[in-house]
């Protein structure tokens, strides 16, 4: 179907339908659009030179926020027997402004820890290199030190602590971009090339990627009504998802938004990270809010690993970002999961989906814009005066967006597990690619537009954490009466029991 015209609600309408869930609820929709945004002339300087793109970044995120709010509403209204004065029972009203949906898109780059700003996340080494050949290039990514390490020893640098982008260019410069693209995936860094819109549409991973941006599928089906139903129906009334055992196994945006929506939404939300792995601090202050935080290394200590298998038994939903397959060796895949907890929804984020020849490849959401085209879309939209042969998104949409998507494609699950009243096990995927393939089948404007926020107060709250005060944006989507907010605020890693509250 032709999407170039479509608006947010026909967007949420579109997906809506796609997951098979109930029209009525559509009716609860509101999503609000204020274009009195009162830039300061700093403000409206900064917008114009760096808060622009031709991809329609405001309409995805008021889309999708309002996406998940609106599953949430439905999964607390099929748990409800509120009725109302009229002696109907409704689906809550849903409100979702552009201005607050913009300012969430980017609430890891904004949020303050006593009055600082983060640090930038990125490594030393990043970012966009020429390689041999006329206008062929690589994006290098390095948030996390052993890519930034493996780039470094595939180019034959010396890991100094002061590593020269320099050097890097140097050695770029002696490799074909493919190549070294293919060579990096091997070696265990993180690197893409830059293509065209042309050069991405022939590749065959572009065509392994599906129409839509997220799927649900039954995995399995027991007679057997499942405990968790009584469970909901019993919780709090007060948040959509109370009552929602949630289990995260995940990194750095895309996912942790994820477990951050249903958090907001009610849901206990455990996050599961290991020593072994690099803390994100940068990140985490924002993405942990809401969750309870336990560490536990299941692929090297077995009891760990039984402390997460007891955990699985008892969760509603396991959110995990690894690889696709990769966690099939620890006996964590969809079916092994499903086989250990039999209405489990198992919910995967991955960079490239889980078919096609990339299935397996590492990626970013900075590469997937490289590697498919929109990066030299976006710098040729900007005109001549950028004179970059790529330029890259204002904020991590395909990160944020790839969040929404999965919190709404696990509620759809939870839903219908609700009204068949079945132990039914679902799986869930989302990619980065593929939410990209559905931003770009948006259509772009003929030339970079504001997709700039005003990050006025009201958008924002402080709380006491246990870093200090975080000031941060609120949840951007309201549910009326059973309000979005956080129990938890950022503890250090492994601060909590791993064990499910009451």
């Amino acid at each position: 179907m032709e999407r170039t015209q479509f608006t947010p609600a026909q967007s949420v309408a579109y997906l809506w339908h796609a997951l098979n869930l109930p029209s009525q609820a559509l009716e609860s929709l509101n999503l609000v659009d204020e274009d009195d945004y009162h830039y300061s002339p700093q403000e409206q300087q900064q917008q114009q030179q760096q808060q622009q793109s031709s991809f329609k970044i405001a309409h995805l995120a008021q889309s999708c926020i309002a996406l998940a709010a609106l599953a949430a509403a439905t999964v607390y209204y099929s748990t409800s027997s509120v009725v109302t004065p009229d002696n109907v029972k409704k689906i809550p009203r849903v409100t979702v402004s552009r201005r607050h949906a913009l300012a969430e898109f980017s609430s890891e780059r904004v949020y303050t820890l006593n009055n600082s700003l983060p640090e930038s996340s990125w490594g030393r080494i990043g970012g966009l290199y020429q390689t041999a050949g006329k206008n062929a290039y690589v994006r290098i990514h390095d948030a996390f030190v052993k890519h930034e390490n493996a780039a470094l020893a595939l180019l034959r640098i010396p890991q100094t602590n002061t590593p020269s982008r320099e050097d890097v260019a140097r050695e770029v410069a002696r490799w074909d971009a493919i190549e070294l693209e293919t060579e990096g995936i091997r070696h265990g860094a993180v690197i893409a090339a830059l293509r065209s819109y042309q050069q991405w549409d022939c590749h065959p991973q572009a065509r392994a990627i599906a129409d839509l941006p997220i799927l649900v599928r039954k995995v399995s089906s027991i007679a057997e009504t499942r405990w968790k139903h009584h469970r909901l129906r019993q919780a709090p009334r007060d948040r959509c998802l109370r009552g929602l055992r949630v289990l995260e196994l995940s990194r750095v945006i895309a996912a942790p938004v994820a477990g951050r929506t249903l958090a907001a939404h009610g849901a206990d939300v455990l996050w599961v990270t290991t020593a072994r792995l690099a803390d994100q601090p940068a990140l985490d202050r924002d993405l942990a809010r809401g969750k309870r935080s336990v560490r536990l290394d299941f692929k090297e200590s077995e009891e760990d690993r039984a402390a997460l298998i007891a955990l699985i038994r008892d969760a509603d939903v396991l959110i995990q970002s690894y690889r696709p397959g990769s966690l099939d060796a620890y006996g964590l895949g969809v079916e092994d999961v499903a086989r250990i907890n039999p209405g489990i929804v198992h919910a995967s984020l991955s960079a490239y989906g889980s078919t096609g020849p990339w299935a397996k490849w590492r990626g970013f959401d900075s590469l997937v814009q490289t590697c498919s085209g929109m990066n030299v879309s976006e710098a040729e939209l900007a005109g001549a005066e950028f004179e970059s042969p790529a330029r890259a998104l204002p904020c991590q949409a395909l990160d944020h967006a790839s969040g929404y998507f999965l919190a709404t494609g696990i509620m759809a699950a939870v839903y219908h597990q609700l009204i068949d009243s079945s132990a039914a096990a679902y799986e869930v995927q989302v990619s980065l690619a593929g939410t990209m393939k559905w931003l770009r089948l948006l259509g772009q404007y003929p030339s970079p537009v504001s997709c700039a926020s005003s990050l006025d107060d009201d958008l924002f709250e402080s709380r006491i954490s246990a870093f200090g005060e975080l000031r941060a944006v609120r949840h951007a989507a309201q549910v009326d009466g059973a309000m979005p907010g956080f129990d938890f605020m950022p503890r250090p890693p492994g601060s909590d029991e791993p064990r499910w509250l009451a």
